[in-house]
């Protein structure tokens, strides 16, 4: 067997070396994801003008609220998207799938999610069609995340077409974990509802809003908790 010369063997760590950086280069993405969240707000007609504004002032003002922003570029970012949803054909996207990497884009998305303008108002509350939105929309994402979380904010239960129940029966929900964020106020109260028929997937949880006044600080909570839970993922 004939022995390498020390050339020889230098040569062929540098092709190796390179090769390898190479495949790191094409390998990995420009950063990587720990969230994809995907805002869901309720417009059915159990909400009032006043009680619309509450809401996506009250969203706006989580987004941007000091903790939230410190949560998400602790991450390196996440990706975000926002829709508002009503009855069975009424969802409208607000702010498509959108990096979130600094305080000026956080600033930007939360601005259109404050002014956008509300699409309906007299619909029932349509849960499983949004929850199958949600789902179809979520594989729209750019980029594959550790987590991917649907974030359904409402103040009622499901009154019209299919229940969550038979959502997720119907959509891929493989590794989407579902949260709520309920406002009461309303009867019957949501609340037990969302608990046993809404949340689903690992780590899902409830937040409780006391009526739209407690939307901003209910959301700025959840937000955090969502976050939070996202970064540690991937560590």
């Amino acid at each position: 067997m004939r022995r390498m010369t020390k050339a020889a063997i230098k040569g062929r760590l540098c092709v190796g070396i390179w090769a390898l950086v190479g495949w790191l280069m094409i390998g990995l993405p420009a950063h990587a994801c720990s969230l994809a969240l995907l805002l869901a707000q309720d417009v059915s007609s159990s909400v009032d003008a006043g009680e619309h504004s509450f809401q996506s002032r009250g969203l706006a003002s989580a987004l941007t609220n000091p903790d939230v922003v410190a949560a998400i570029l602790m991450g390196g970012g996440i990706w975000i998207s926002a829709f508002e949803w009503s009855g069975r054909t009424n969802q409208i996207v607000h702010v498509d799938w959108t990096y979130l990497d600094s305080p000026a884009v956080i600033g930007r998305v939360a601005k259109t999610i404050a002014a956008a303008p509300r699409g309906h108002a007299d619909y029932p509350t349509s849960l499983g069609y949004a929850l199958g939105f949600a789902a179809v929309h979520m594989r729209k994402v750019p980029q594959r995340c550790a987590r991917q979380v649907v974030d359904v904010a409402g103040d009622g239960i499901n009154n019209e077409g299919f229940p969550p129940e038979a959502a997720y029966r119907a959509f891929d929900f493989t590794d989407i974990t579902v949260n709520g964020l309920v406002i009461k106020g309303s009867d019957p109260d949501p609340e037990a509802f969302y608990r046993e028929e809404v949340a689903k997937g690992a780590g899902s949880f409830v937040e409780v809003a006391y009526g739209y006044q407690d939307y901003a600080e209910a959301m700025k909570r959840k937000l955090i908790r969502e976050i939070s839970g996202a970064s540690l993922a991937m560590r």
